[in-house]
């Protein structure tokens, strides 16, 4: 293996910086409170979203220092930010009035067929149907949908902290294993299915039959373990209901959220789609409440620091993934999953020649098992957490206590993936 560059060591410094920046978001907003003269930029930097672009921005500039300016312009353009375009995109149309009402009038609907209480069969339907339609609408647009559902009832300010964390850990687990029952919808899944001639038939037959046993274990054991606490809920006021939208007007934005996902691997498409939508939305805003642009820029901007930093940690990523054997790699995905990217890591995956099917399918279950460890292991988490910090403890989601909560749904993947 050919040494690093003075620049994959200054990115990779870099990458690990950002890491422990995001762990440590608490310590910037409280420096906000000490310091009010630069209170804005202790919050800014206090904004999980804003890490990894923040230190993107430094390696771009260390990298015009370096190497120039036309090989940092060539490192960005070499770059693919399909991905953050895409969650930008997907969240603005399936965060939209329209969209949600029809979302929860499904819900509400399929709750009424369950012998529970209807709070609690739509907190259980939430976590255990909608992560699984991530592999229909993709996983941003489902993990979209379940924090904007979950956020106005069991979110609200009468529930625990405790309750907030362990509903936030299984839905970012059950949101990564849940787009493993097709080959085009999750990103890790995606970035192989291809280069290994996986389609549906097969990822239904080997993860996705056992992604959605986990997803429902995980969502029964959550509903069970605060079944009294969701009773107290049931009197709650709903906070953020949303009146129903004309059947016309829904079946428009369905068709926009459906072009969207259709295109989601070309941006001149979807974006195209995006602007039209805008202008739809100007024209009948009437049927609307405010859209989610903040929420969706910074998840984006997330996403695109993450691409940058990434994009320099192929030297030592990928020799650690080779040296290890199929049994391995599952369990040491699972765990780079949560300090990079669970895409990344399968992407890098797809690029070595000769692997056997059995690390293929190791490395892709480790990938999707590690995705709800962290806000960085999985592309939408970002996205939920954007949605529901506000309705958390000094409006931050802190990084132990998720990764404390996702630690057992995350261990009830492990065994369905390896022992079943």
């Amino acid at each position: 293996m050919p040494s690093p560059t003075t620049l994959q060591l200054i990115g990779a410094a870099l990458f690990a910086v950002a890491l422990v920046h995001t762990f440590s978001t608490r310590i910037f907003e409280r420096l906000a409170h000490a310091q009010p003269v630069h209170a804005g930029l202790w919050h800014l930097l206090g904004e999980v979203e804003i890490v990894f672009g923040f230190w993107a921005m430094v390696l771009v500039l260390v990298t015009f220092a370096i190497d120039g300016r036309e090989a940092a312009i060539g490192y960005l353009e070499g770059r693919n930010f399909t991905e953050p375009m895409f969650v930008f995109v997907i969240m603005v149309v399936a965060g939209t009035r329209p969209v949600l009402g029809f979302a929860r009038s499904v819900i509400g609907q399929l709750a009424r067929l369950l012998p529970l209480p209807e709070v609690t069969a739509v907190f259980w339907l939430t976590l255990a149907l909608v992560p699984l339609l991530g592999s229909f609408i993709t996983e941003p647009a489902a993990m979209t949908l379940a924090a904007l559902m979950l956020r106005s009832r069991y979110f609200a300010p009468g529930a625990s902290q405790r309750l907030k964390y362990a509903t936030l850990g299984v839905l970012f687990v059950n949101v990564s294993i849940g787009g493993t029952l097709t080959s085009f919808a999750a990103p890790p899944v995606l970035m192989v299915a291809s280069a290994w001639g996986w389609d549906n038939a097969f990822m239904l037959g080997t993860l996705g039959w056992r992604a959605a046993l986990a997803v429902a274990v995980n969502a029964t054991a959550v509903t069970l373990l605060f079944g009294r606490e969701l009773a107290g809920l049931a009197a709650a006021p709903a906070g953020e209901a949303v009146a129903p939208a004309p059947l016309p007007v829904v079946a428009v934005h369905l068709l926009f959220l459906a072009g969207v996902v259709v295109f989601a691997h070309h941006p001149v498409v979807f974006m195209g789609l995006f602007l039209f939508f805008m202008g739809y939305t100007t024209a009948y805003a009437r049927h609307q409440e405010r859209l989610i642009l903040r929420e969706g820029l910074l998840v984006a901007f997330f996403l695109a620091g993450l691409v940058v930093l990434g994009g320099q940690q192929q030297w030592w990523l990928q020799p650690v993934l080779t040296s290890l054997s199929a049994e391995q790699v599952y369990y040491g995905a699972t765990a780079l999953t949560a300090i990079t990217d669970n895409a990344a890591l399968t992407y890098l995956g797809s690029l070595v020649q000769g692997l056997s099917d059995e690390f293929k399918v190791a490395l892709v279950a480790g990938a999707v098992t590690g995705g709800g460890l962290t806000i960085i292991a999985n592309a939408p988490n970002p996205a939920a957490v954007s949605i529901l910090r506000e309705r958390f403890e000094h409006q931050t989601v802190a990084p132990l206590p998720l990764l404390l909560a996702a630690a057992l749904p995350t261990l009830v993947a492990i065994c369905a993936f390896r022992f079943l």
